[in-house]
Order: structure tokens, then C-alpha cells, then sequence
């Protein structure tokens, strides 16, 4: 019998949670979902993010300066520059309320509305959230993001969740699927009141919105109530939409001795 010599040491087998192949796994999907529910979490707090005023819209606006010649790009540029001019106003109105009960604007991190939600920040000074997702087309995080304040989600239902639980209000510029998957799902949680925190909806722009959507055909038809009309609100500026939002606040959110708290 012939006796062996023993085997090289071999490196230490790779920690788990320092392997890609198995965090990138099938079985390691509820450890990512994870992930992205705490590490948002973490960077939020410690950044001091209690609330925020939600843009949604679409990715394929471009501002007025890349729209030349293109007729349909020229006709929707407005709502580029509306997004922009509201995003400003409200990043100067939280500025000048007290420490607690301050907001930072809030988009979807790519370009379009969410590019001039996130604009309109940073031209007045203010820090902004962005909330990206992972596309194989149009989808990048925009230059006027704030970094420490930057994401990226591979999971959409996360990121809905994070729009919805720091938000304020919500404002909905015109969009495609992606903006009226997020703006009826935020809908469906208010009337279903799975949230408790009062929330304003505005819909910017009356002749998209009276074009592209007959919400209250569905009331006629009965499959909602009229109430759930009043769940939203049609604006067509922004000084309207300003003026909705503060006059919201000073009724529901501004007096609330007991403001809603992000870690609950």
C-alpha cells in the first residue's frame, strides 16, 4: 500500500455572501428583494430622508432645447418644462418649513419628467431621491440626480413600495404604461386604504389626461365610486399645482401633530 502525500492547502471555499454566481441565483431571489428593502432603508435614514413629493411622467420627454424640428416632441416639451419650474418651487417651499416636516423631491431617476423632476431640484439648491430601475432600454439615472440619494431597483414592486411609503403627494405628468401602472396602483392603495396617511394626486396637464383616460366614465359605469373621483386632481400649471399641494398641506399635513413616520 502506497501512502499518498497530502493535497496542497487549498484556498478557503468563497463565503456566500460573497459569491455572485449564487447571489445572482434562483434560490438567492428572496435575498435580493431583501436587499432592496433594507440597503434604501439604510442610506435614507442616514441621509436624513423622512418625505417626499413623488413626480411620475414619461421617459421619452425631452426638454425644449432637443426638440427641434420633431413636431410631436415640440408639443409635449411643455410638460418637461412644467415638471421642471413645480420641481423648483416645491424644492424652495420645503426649504422653508420646519427641519421635520421638510421634503425632497422625488422621480424615477431616468430621463425625461424624472430628468426635469430632479432638474428642478438641483437648480434651487436642493438634494433630490431618485428611484431607478434596471431596463435594457431608456432607463439611465439622470445627471441631475443626487448621488447618495441615487438607486437602482431590479424589481419594480420594490421601488413601488418605496415611492409610496415616504411620499407626501404625487404628481402624475403624461406617460405611458409604466406611469399609468404606477399611477393606478397608488390609486388602488388609497382606495382600498391599505395606507393611512392622506396623500393629494394630481394628474398635470388636462388635455392629455381628458384625452388619454375617461376616468370618470368609470364611475358612470359603476365599477367605482363617485368618491374615488375625488382622489385626484386635475392641474394645468405650476402655480395650480403648487397651490393645491400647499393648500393639502396646511390641511393634512403641515398641523398634523403626529406626522407620519418612515420607520413605522
Amino acid at each position: 500500500m502506497s501512502l499518498r502525500k497530502p493535497p496542497i492547502k487549498l484556498p478557503d471555499p468563497r463565503l456566500a455572501y460573497d459569491n455572485p454566481a449564487f447571489l445572482a441565483s434562483p434560490p438567492a431571489r428572496m435575498l435580493r428583494i431583501q436587499s432592496e428593502m433594507l440597503e434604501p432603508e439604510i442610506r435614507l435614514r442616514a441621509n436624513n430622508v423622512r418625505h417626499t413629493v413623488v413626480f411620475f411622467g414619461s421617459a421619452r420627454i425631452r426638454p425644449p432645447e432637443q426638440c427641434a424640428g420633431d413636431p410631436q416632441l415640440e408639443r409635449m416639451a411643455k410638460y418637461y418644462e412644467g415638471a421642471r419650474k413645480l420641481a423648483f418651487m416645491m424644492a424652495h417651499y420645503s426649504s422653508r418649513l420646519p427641519e421635520r416636516k421638510r421634503f425632497h423631491i422625488c422621480s424615477g431617476g431616468g430621463p425625461g419628467i424624472m430628468e426635469a423632476a430632479n432638474r428642478g431640484a438641483f437648480e434651487a439648491g436642493q438634494r433630490s431621491v431618485a428611484f431607478g430601475i434596471s431596463l435594457p432600454f431608456e432607463q439611465h439615472l439622470n445627471p441631475y440626480s443626487t448621488p447618495e440619494l441615487s438607486f437602482n431597483f431590479h424589481y419594480f414592486f420594490i421601488r413601488k413600495f418605496w415611492f409610496f411609503f415616504l411620499t407626501r403627494a404625487l404628481v402624475v405628468f403624461p406617460g405611458g404604461f409604466g406611469t399609468m401602472d404606477e399611477f393606478f396602483e397608488m390609486l388602488t392603495v388609497m382606495q382600498t386604504r391599505k395606507a393611512t396617511k392622506h396623500v393629494p394626486v394630481l394628474l398635470y396637464g388636462a388635455d392629455f389626461w381628458n384625452d388619454v383616460v375617461n376616468l370618470p366614465a368609470l364611475a358612470k359605469w359603476g365599477t367605482i365610486s363617485e368618491d374615488d373621483l375625488n382622489l385626484f386632481k386635475i392641474v394645468d400649471s405650476p402655480e395650480e399645482a403648487l397651490a393645491a399641494i400647499m393648500a393639502d398641506f396646511e390641511a393634512h399635513y403641515l398641523n398634523d401633530p403626529e406626522p407620519y413616520k418612515p420607520e413605522e
